[in-house]
């Protein structure tokens, strides 16, 4: 199997056979990744499109003391924060006394990534998103998302200790609210 440094050169020399195999290796990563920092699906979906399409313009440019997946990762940021929307959630909107959507606002405050969406900044969320899912090494978050080493070392100890804080408060609040039902 041919590493992605080898499959971009070969790309680079023409091979659509090569940037299609990129295609396939990072599409599914980077729609997970994208899904997180628009408003749809579908927003989602042009970005990744237009990610791969930037890419293949500018395969050229591509500097090769860089990991193809720092370069991908930060055109698909780019391309997410032009369409990008606010995350807000229908059904916290609602100020229905509807059981059900209690519920449902409850489980969402206990998953873990909704409250780190609605608790950290973009940028602390794509920090925490590109280690903890996509297990991205930090010096290569600091390139993907153009900050300094050390920023993003503290960003990722800050964004922990928030998103602990957010989840026990979270945990406390739906222990208040069974106690009382």
């Amino acid at each position: 199997m041919d590493t992605d440094e080898q499959l971009v050169v070969a790309a680079q020399r023409g091979s659509d056979a090569a940037f299609n195999e990129l295609v396939l290796r990072y599409r599914d990563k980077l729609f997970r990744f994208l899904v997180t920092r628009c408003a749809t699906h579908a927003d989602a979906e042009d970005a990744i499109q237009d990610a791969f399409v930037n890419a293949y313009r500018y395969l050229d440019s591509f500097n090769p003391r860089w990991r193809f997946s720092t370069w991908i990762y930060r055109i698909a940021i780019r391309n997410a924060a032009r369409i990008r929307a606010p995350f807000t959630s229908d059904v916290e909107q609602s100020h229905n006394d509807d059981p059900l959507a209690h519920c449902i606002v409850a489980g969402e405050r206990e998953n873990l990534w909704l409250t780190a969406k609605r608790t950290l900044s973009a940028d602390a969320f794509t920090a925490m998103w590109l280690h903890y899912v996509e297990e991205m090494p930090v010096k290569e978050i600091s390139r993907v998302m153009e900050k300094s080493l050390s920023w993003t070392k503290v960003t990722l100890l800050r964004s922990r200790r928030r998103l602990s804080r957010a989840m026990q408060d979270s945990a406390a609040g739906n222990e208040r609210s069974a106690s009382y039902g």
